[in-house]
C-alpha cells in the first residue's frame, strides 16, 4: 500500500479525492493537514488531522503527498514536499506559469521522485464515450469537435467586483479540464486561436472563453461561459460520414455533489435518458440514428496511473510535457487580457 498525506481539508479533498481513494485497497490515508482546524467536512476514522506542516515533512511513513489547496500556493507545497523527499499528486491547475511547471518537473526528476497533475476529468464519462465513438470509425474521418462546458451563474463573476486576477479567471478555471482532455487525446496541436473574454466589462473577471485547436483539417473548439441559462451540449463531433451529440456531462460530480459516493450502486452511471446519439450513412449508403450506451467514469483512474507509476514504473498517466503544454496554452490566452488590465 501507498501511504498518503493531504495538504488541505477542503472541498477538493473531501469531494474529488477521498471518496476515490477510501474504496482502493492500493492506499492508506493517514494524514491530513489544515492551517486552522474548522474544516465542515467530517473527520475520518483512522486518519490523523494536523495543523502542522512538519507533521508531515517528518513522518517516514508517508510516501506520496497530494496537494489540495488554493492555486497560488500549489507550487510552493509541491516543492516543499519534493525536496522533504515525498512523491507529489498537485490538483489543478498545476502552476500559474509553463516556467514554474518546468522547475517542479527538472526538481522531481532531479530527486527521482514522482510528481504529476490530478487530471481527473480524463475519466470523465462524456469525454471517454466520445472516443468510444471515434475510434468505431463510424463517422469516418474527422473534421470538428465542439466541447461546451457552461454555467449560468452570474453571481460568480458579478460578486468578484472589482479586481481581474489570473487566479480567478475562468479560463485557468475550466481550461485546466477542456484543454487537458484535448492534449491527452488529440495530441498537440499545430495553432491555438483564442477568444477570451470579461463579458462584464473591463477590470472585471474572465468569465468567457472559445478557444480553437487546429490539428491539420480537424479544429477542436473549446468553449464555456457564466451566463448560459441552457448550456450547450457537452460535446458535438462531425466527421465525413456523421455526428455523435452528447447532451449531458459526466454524472461522478453531480452526485459527488450530494453525497452520493462511488461505494454506492451506479454512481456516475448515466440513464438511458443521458444517452449519446450518433447519426451518420453507413459504407451501403443507409441512414443510421443511434443511441450509444455511455462509458463509465471513474475520477479514481488517476490514482490507480500514480500507483501504477510509483510501484511499478509504469509511464504517467500525464506526461509532464503535457502539463507544461498546458499551461502555456492558458498563459497565452490570458496574457492579452493581463496586458491590458495592467494598463488601465
Amino acid at each position: 500500500m501507498l501511504t498518503i498525506a493531504y495538504i488541505g481539508n477542503g472541498k477538493s479533498t473531501n469531494r474529488y479525492h477521498l471518496p476515490f481513494v477510501l474504496t482502493r485497497e492500493t492506499f492508506r490515508v493517514k494524514t491530513i493537514y489544515s492551517r486552522a482546524d474548522t474544516s465542515p467536512w467530517p473527520a475520518i476514522e483512522g486518519v490523523t488531522y494536523v495543523q502542522d506542516i512538519e507533521a508531515i515533512w517528518d513522518d517516514p511513513e508517508i510516501q506520496l503527498v497530494v496537494v489540495c489547496t488554493p492555486s497560488d500556493s500549489h507550487v510552493p507545497y509541491a516543492r516543499a514536499a519534493l525536496e522533504h523527499g515525498k512523491h507529489v499528486l498537485v490538483e489543478k491547475p498545476f502552476a500559474a506559469t509553463a516556467r514554474e511547471a518546468r522547475e517542479l518537473f527538472a526538481l522531481a526528476a532531479d530527486r527521482g521522485l514522482f510528481l504529476q497533475c490530478y487530471q481527473n476529468r480524463r475519466f470523465d464519462s462524456d469525454f471517454l464515450t466520445v472516443q468510444r465513438v471515434i475510434e468505431n470509425g463510424v463517422l469516418g474521418d474527422l473534421l470538428e469537435v465542439e466541447m461546451h462546458y457552461d454555467y449560468f451563474r452570474p453571481e460568480v463573476p458579478t460578486r468578484l467586483v472589482p479586481t481581474f486576477s489570473a487566479d480567478h479567471s475562468y479560463l485557468f478555471g475550466h481550461g485546466v479540464h477542456t484543454v487537458d482532455q484535448v492534449l491527452s487525446y488529440f495530441g498537440s496541436p499545430h495553432e491555438v486561436r483564442y477568444d477570451v473574454r470579461q463579458l462584464l466589462g473591463p477590470g472585471r473577471m474572465n468569465d468567457y472563453f472559445d478557444l480553437d485547436l487546429h490539428f491539420g483539417s480537424l479544429k477542436v473548439s473549446v468553449k464555456s461561459s457564466y451566463f448560459r441559462v441552457k448550456g450547450r451540449p457537452s460535446f458535438v463531433v462531425y466527421g465525413t460520414k456523421g455526428m455523435f451529440v452528447k447532451e449531458t456531462k459526466d454524472r461522478q460530480e453531480e452526485h459527488l455533489k450530494v453525497f452520493y459516493l462511488p461505494e454506492q450502486p451506479g454512481f456516475g452511471i448515466d440513464l438511458a435518458e443521458h444517452y449519446g446519439t450518433v447519426t451518420y450513412y453507413g459504407d451501403d449508403g443507409a441512414y443510421h440514428e443511434e443511441k450509444v450506451t455511455s462509458q463509465v467514469g471513474d475520477y479514481g483512474r488517476i490514482y490507480d496511473g500514480a500507483y501504477d507509476t510509483i510501484v511499478n514504473g509504469a509511464p504517467k498517466i500525464v506526461p509532464d510535457t503535457q502539463t507544461i503544454e498546458l499551461i502555456g496554452i492558458l498563459e497565452a490566452g490570458l496574457g492579452p487580457m493581463i496586458e491590458r488590465e495592467a494598463q488601465r
